[in-house]
């Protein structure tokens, strides 16, 4: 669901997806939202009123994440089919694919200056690709768990992940080097957000707690309760005045920080300017330095803001359900109440821009009327029998996209073991030449 607030809450629900919605992302100039699902598939959405959307399949399990690149041209999707794969967004259209893990991939995502992807599996390893010679070129396995959640620091230098151990790790990608350490969490931490000045880092845990910590001291600053289960996410908005964290009570809870301002526009044309230089992994980044405002503080400090926080939530606020089906059909709208607590888990924020001032909830019931004079099934033009017969074909063209990427795989697993014959063979070689 995409939420606005003003002038008063109403919500855009988006249905198209067949299972549970499992990651969702705007691309970095707002027109476009990518979301993944359990049924899996990648729907490209255009966040408007219509809700027309794009159905990628490539996948044969459970897509985990969806993550666009800086300059919002490529989209990595993670599966649990063990493998990673990047799609053109201006073409619409798969590029390939990334083959290593041995388990479940649970997170994917660009660095800044979209070079490099780093990935978190369950067989307990981060692995660091080149997306130019689309090759695994590091890897990371330190882990008594495994990583939930992986992303890099806003210089790409630094790598957070968020460990089922409890533990959140910062490793420096340069001279592949674990930095810092934190057991600041009873139990699984589920997502890591890192402020735009790189100098904070907040956490989510299913203890059910969010914690900020402070990178250049290495240190916890904030433990924040709010939320009356596990937190699930959190991530800081583009200039980093503010965050949100979302938990499994059905809450999103919107924070404001007092941490160092930055323009988010600054940010992100930073990060655009690393496109055509420094080849990666960008060796003469310095971790950033700059001064901040909590230098002469020593304890932590714990907030819980359950008697403070403004709860937004109505009685009732409308909902408009837009039914999309693919990028040629006309969506349906309907108003609709808020659901119940076990169907709101799935709530999204909307950006605020997206809602058309014409869109309020009368036009739309007199819309939903209009439509329905539409003709029925047995009064439309296309006849039954063909209809079945391109759901038929659609069904077929779906069971060979599976079987060219199971093939696919197989084709590269083969080559590294043939890259590996070749490597033996040649040492074998070059022993046998040194002790003739």
């Amino acid at each position: 669901m995409l939420w606005s607030f003003r002038p008063q809450a109403r919500a855009f629900r988006y249905m198209g997806h067949k299972d549970v919605i499992t990651s969702v992302q705007f691309s970095p100039l707002g027109n476009l939202l990518a979301s993944a699902s359990r049924d899996r598939t990648v729907r490209l959405w255009i966040p408007d009123k219509r809700g027309k959307s794009s159905e990628f399949k490539a996948h044969t399990a459970p897509v985990r994440s969806v993550d666009f690149s800086a300059d919002g041209q490529f989209l990595a999707t993670a599966s649990e089919d063990k493998s990673i794969k990047v799609w053109n967004m201006y073409r619409q259209r798969f590029l390939y694919s990334l083959y290593r893990h041995t388990h479940w991939v649970r997170c994917a995502k660009f660095s800044p200056d979209g070079r490099l992807i780093v990935s978190c599996s369950e067989d307990k390893t981060i692995k660091i690709w080149d997306t130019t010679s689309k090759q695994c070129i590091n890897n990371f396995s330190d882990f008594i768990g495994f990583a939930n959640f992986v992303d890099f620091n806003p210089n790409g230098t630094c790598i957070a992940s968020a460990g089922s151990d409890h533990a959140v790790k910062i490793w420096d990608i340069r001279v592949n080097k674990l930095l810092q350490h934190y057991q600041v969490h009873s139990s699984g931490v589920n997502c890591v957000s890192f402020h735009p000045s790189g100098n904070y880092l907040i956490t989510a845990s299913s203890d059910g707690t969010v914690k900020i910590l402070d990178l250049l001291e290495g240190r916890l600053i904030y433990t924040l309760q709010g939320h009356m289960g596990p937190v699930l996410t959190v991530s800081f908005s583009k200039g980093g005045e503010l965050f949100a964290s979302g938990g499994a009570d059905a809450q999103v809870l919107l924070w404001r920080t007092k941490f160092d301002g930055l323009n988010c526009k600054d940010v992100i044309k930073r990060n655009l300017k690393r496109l055509h230089f420094d080849s990666p992994p960008h060796l003469f980044d310095v971790y950033p330095r700059t001064p901040h405002c909590h230098e002469g503080k020593i304890d932590t400090i714990e907030i819980n803001p359950k008697l403070e926080v403004i709860n937004l939530q109505t009685s009732s606020p409308p909902v408009v359900d837009v039914l999309s089906f693919d990028s040629t059909t006309t969506a349906e709208t309907v108003v609709r109440t808020l659901p119940e607590k076990a169907e709101a888990k799935f709530q999204c924020f909307l950006h605020p821009s997206l809602i058309s001032p014409e869109c309020s909830p009368t036009i739309l019931k007199k819309k939903a009327e209009d439509m329905s004079g539409l003709p029925s099934e047995s009064q439309r033009s296309v006849p039954l029998a063909v209809t079945d017969a391109l759901e038929h074909i659609m069904e077929q063209l779906n069971v060979l996209i599976q079987t060219v990427s199971i093939l696919e795989q197989r084709l590269t697993l083969t080559e590294d073991k043939l890259k590996d014959c070749l490597q033996n063979q040649q040492k074998l070689c070059s022993a046998i030449q040194q002790k003739s």
